[in-house]
């Protein structure tokens, strides 16, 4: 494996991917990616349009042109990053694909450590904390990205937090990036409040949602982003345009077409969703189980395709396997999972803990027949192929339980 220098940790060029639906499209979101003429930079009048339908139907009604549309989020993310200049602050862990971009402009990214209860949003005091003191050895910070339901940790933030957290924010002149891709895919929505920075102070908070989160198979790059009602959002929009068009950063038209049609929401794509939520969401509370009764540390997950695993409980038990550091765990569980497992410094986290991302989409099958079998059966993890990797998930957690256990035994 090619991996970085000089520490020799990682592949050269690996970015973990947004965890999967790990299903095929429904078939109305397939007949409406069509189109040959050019998108326009930005979004084309029917995107945006349905971009407007899609946040109006969530409490965030915002004009057209406050509104802009992307090939991914990763690009939508460098353009706002360079539109706003200056550093930028975010949560450890986050997103893997947010750091960088800043990094590509030539911006400092400073992380900043978030509360026990969740990930995706800095503990308010930590972040004026690393703030004043970005400040005071000459730096420039003027951007806060966040997530309120976050990847890695697939949890959803408290409303008091995320409050606390942007007033923080905005009494420092940050400009804040609230990543709303997970906003749809709540575990269980009837008993999580889930409420955006925009929706509590909409003059410094713009919306960014990668719709391979909710709607999108991740082979259909395409972003929609909302900008404040102010001049600070005339003036931040205007710059972005100007660096997807710079980039020629425009979505490909049948993307396009199927990303209108599902924003749209008919009835074909909010029942897809709400089954694979809930089809995610017994698959992750299943791999929570297993990963929690061999000492692992998980908070439980509330939103998204994936769960975020502390393995330190299970260090001397890895040690003694060669596994001391993230890199060396991703190593060894994708090979003994047989599935992707990035480790926690993909996300921004120390090199030496031991955590990693597991994303529930490789639970499903491996072929579309398998997929559609999880989504269908009422019962998918009694199904041969679900049950056979969580069983392997749960067999080789336990393995590691009870070596660790046997080398604390006290010798007779």
């Amino acid at each position: 494996m090619r991996r970085t220098e000089p520490e020799g940790h990682g592949p050269v060029r690996y970015g973990p991917p947004l965890p999967d639906h790990g299903l095929p499209p429904p078939s109305g979101l397939v007949a409406a990616a069509t189109g040959t003429h050019t998108e326009p930079t930005g979004g084309s009048a029917a995107l945006l349009d349905a971009a407007r339908g899609y946040w109006a139907r969530r409490g965030l009604p915002a004009d057209r042109d406050r509104t802009v549309a992307a090939p991914g989020a990763p690009a939508l993310l460098l353009a706002l990053t360079a539109g706003l200049g200056g550093d930028v602050l975010v949560p450890r862990p986050c997103a893997a694909w947010w750091t960088p971009q800043a990094r590509l402009l030539g911006a400092s990214v400073f992380p900043v450590g978030t509360p026990a209860e969740c990930g995706g949003v800095p503990d308010p005091y930590a972040l004026l904390e690393t703030v004043r003191r970005v400040r005071a050895e000459g730096g420039d910070p003027r951007l806060l990205v966040l997530s309120v339901a976050d990847d890695p940790a697939a949890t959803v933030a408290p409303p008091e937090l995320v409050h606390e957290t942007i007033e923080a924010a905005a009494g420092e002149g940050l400009h804040v990036v609230s990543d709303e891709t997970w906003r749809d895919t709540l575990h269980e929505p009837q008993d999580t409040v889930l409420i955006g920075p925009a929706e509590m102070l909409p003059d410094r908070v713009t919306v960014l949602t990668d719709l391979a989160g909710p709607f999108l198979p991740a082979g259909w790059p395409a972003a929609i982003a909302r900008f404040p009602g102010n001049d600070t959002g005339t003036l931040l929009r205007d710059r972005v345009l100007d660096v997807l068009t710079a980039l020629d950063a425009r979505i490909a038209t049948p993307v396009a077409s199927a990303a209108a049609y599902a924003l749209g929401e008919p009835d074909e794509i909010t029942h897809r969703l709400a089954a694979s939520v809930r089809l995610h969401a017994r698959v992750a509370a299943a791999a929570h189980r297993a990963l929690t009764a061999a000492g692992a540390f998980v908070r439980p997950p509330r939103a998204g395709r994936h769960l975020y695993a502390d393995l330190g409980p299970l260090r001397s038990a890895l040690g003694a396997l060669g596994v001391g550091d993230a890199q060396e765990l991703e190593d060894f569980l994708s090979v003994r999972l047989g599935m992707p497992t990035p480790g926690g410094h993909r996300f921004g986290d120390d090199l030496g803990a031991l955590r990693v991302r597991l994303d529930t989409g490789a639970f499903l099958g491996t072929t579309d027949d398998e997929r559609m079998a999880s989504l269908l059966s009422p019962e998918p993890l009694e199904l041969p192929h679900v049950d056979s990797v969580l069983s392997l998930l749960g067999s080789t957690f336990d393995d590691l339980r009870d070596d660790d256990a046997r080398r604390r035994e006290s010798p007779r």
